[in-house]
């Protein structure tokens, strides 16, 4: 028996023992590893000398980890699991350097485009840049050669006219006109041999000129564009921009501590979330009709719990439906499609969410197994591992507690078994109740006016809303008990009533305070079975002073809960 309970508890924990019968987001993996953790205890690091100062590589996490345990193991057993903070200023010292940290790896992440795969390599650019500047080399070497020659004979044309008029000058005669006009030919005969020149060597060279200087320039312009960085990728994961404001903190948090607050896990899990989340289009699946109306009967978000946060129920007792099962589970098209349906059912409700700091940025998930299917059913089995898979591993603390409702009695006593080998912490975020405990259960997490009437409360549509404050009184054995309306002016009285479970007598009547009027009966008093409508409503239009009196009487040997509320609306007459 020991060896079967270790296996239970290595394989998963309490989700593990009903995955193949409830599709729900769970915290598995941590819930694994805690009670791993628990059956074999590591000690963190320990530095070797006293004089070491550097915390070696790790110690801020087991710093946090060691923390977080002693906190779980200071939690009473009776206490409820408190959630934990979303604003940074309450988080521990190391917490907030671990944060920060992974905010640090997400920038450079995002700077460096390593989120999306559409970037081109960065190497190929260089390599067109040596391409284009070796055919060019040769030609800049021809034109410069023919530069320096055509410099050297204009050079010595210089020369030989400074010659020729040092000559003139030392064999002037007395015809100086004569004298000038000949230093005027021969510096014009110079000139012009020169002048000439230089058009041919200006055309010649101009043409390379240009394709040397524009070959340039295109390499210039492409290293240019190669050395100027692209702007940082932008990446949403839950609706929620990463690093654009406080939100992301509050989203990291999530990954953290679905990872233990391991920077590195944490970073590779938010990574592979976000290249999941692209790949199975969880943009374009928010907006498309699946054409599966008929699963709203199974999972389905109503009302909120005491402290707030949004309530999905699973009640896959739906499945017994032959129709709607085969509809669902009878071939592999129909299965993806209840997947998709069910991330997409998951999606819908995180977009709801406020993940502000100190926001409601959980759910409560109560799962009803009141007639589920069991393990023969082969194709739900199937789906569910898949489904499970997917949302624990993109779906990281999204549960603020899981419920679990008419619990069969096998699960009861696994759970049990295994339950010491899991942590004060994770045993409060897991709430089991069998089929007489469950609507006490509920109770203790939801007000009567937020919990479906299918489930022990009294919201549902009509005349009453969720705004509707409801009163409870506890019923005591074998008792009866009175509740009474009173109305002073002319009005029309309408209220609810119920008895969790019924098994009671119930009636009501209208009694005037004028001692001369006569009583009313409203409603006749007779027995009411824990088989007949839950909820009863009544209605009265009262013409004098009086009050409304509801009589229950409870005959049973068991405490029951009595819920009630009414409105009143004034007449004329």
């Amino acid at each position: 028996m020991a060896e079967e309970v270790s296996k239970v508890a290595a394989e998963g924990g309490v989700s593990k023992v009903v995955e193949e019968e409830v599709v729900v987001v769970t915290d598995v993996k941590q819930a694994d590893k805690i009670a791993a953790e628990n059956v074999v205890e590591k000690e963190p690091p320990v530095p070797e000398t006293e004089e070491e100062e550097v915390k070696p590589k790790g110690a801020v996490e087991a710093e946090v980890e060691k923390t977080r345990c002693d906190d779980a193991e200071k939690v009473p057993l009776s206490g409820s699991f408190e959630e934990e903070s979303t604003n940074v200023a309450d988080l521990l010292g190391s917490e907030k350097e671990i944060l920060d940290e992974l905010k640090q790896l997400v920038r450079h992440a995002l700077n460096k485009h390593e989120f999306t795969s559409s970037i081109p390599p960065p190497e190929s650019a260089p390599i067109e840049e040596a391409k284009t500047e070796e055919p060019t080399k040769p030609e800049t070497t021809k034109n410069e050669a023919e530069k320096e020659e055509k410099t050297k004979v204009a050079e010595a044309e210089t020369e030989v006219i400074e010659e020729k008029v040092a000559t003139t000058n030392a064999v002037v005669d007395d015809d100086g006109a004569k004298t000038v006009e000949a230093i005027e030919e021969t510096i014009v005969a110079v000139s012009s041999s020169v002048s000439q020149d230089q058009p041919k060597m200006s055309t010649e060279t101009e043409p390379e000129t240009k394709a040397t200087v524009a070959a340039e320039e295109e390499n210039k312009t492409k290293e240019d564009k190669s050395e100027i960085p692209l702007p940082p990728e932008e990446v949403s994961i839950f609706g929620v921009p990463l690093l654009a404001d406080e939100r992301s903190d509050v989203i990291l948090l999530k990954f953290l501590r679905a990872r233990d607050f391991k920077v590195k896990d944490a970073f590779t899990m938010l990574k592979n979330t976000i290249r999941w989340r692209k790949e199975f289009g969880i943009d374009e699946l928010l907006e498309q009709n699946l054409g599966v109306d008929d699963l709203g009967k199974v999972v389905f978000m109503s009302g909120f719990d005491k402290e707030g946060h949004p309530v999905c129920y699973n009640v896959y007792g739906e499945f017994q439906n032959k129709e709607l099962y085969q509809k669902t589970f009878s071939d592999e098209e129909k299965r993806q499609r209840f997947l998709r349906w069910r991330i997409q059912f998951l999606e819908r409700s995180i977009r709801k969410l406020n993940f502000s700091p100190g926001g409601i940025s959980t759910i409560v998930q109560v799962n009803d197994l009141k007639n589920s299917p069991g393990p023969a059913k082969w194709e739900l089995r199937q789906a569910t591992k898949q489904a499970l898979q997917l949302l624990q591993d993109n779906y990281p603390e999204f549960v603020a507690k899981q419920v679990f409702i008419n619990v069969p009695w096998w699960y009861l006593a696994v759970n049990k078994m295994i339950s010491p080998f899991l942590t004060q912490r994770t045993k409060n975020k897991f709430v089991v109740a069998g089929p007489s405990k469950s609507a006490e259960t509920l109770f203790r997490y939801m007000s009567a006016e937020q919990l479906p009437v299918k489930f022990g409360g009294l919201s549902k549509d009509g005349e009453f809303g969720t705004t509707d404050a409801v009163t409870e009184i506890t019923l005591k054995p074998t008792a009866k008990h009175t509740v009474e309306f009173p109305a002073t002016e002319t009005c029309l009285l309408t209220w609810e009533v119920r008895v969790v479970g019924w098994d009671v007598s119930y009636g009501a009547e209208f009694v005037p305070s004028s001692q001369e009027s006569y009583t009313v009966i409203i409603q006749k008093n007779r027995k009411f079975a824990s088989t007949e409508e839950p909820v009863v409503c009544n209605s009265f239009k009262i013409g004098e002073p009086g009050k409304v009196v509801l009589t229950i009487n409870n005959p049973t040997s068991k405490k029951k809960k009595l819920l009630y509320r009414l409105k009143t609306k004034t007449c004329s007459d």
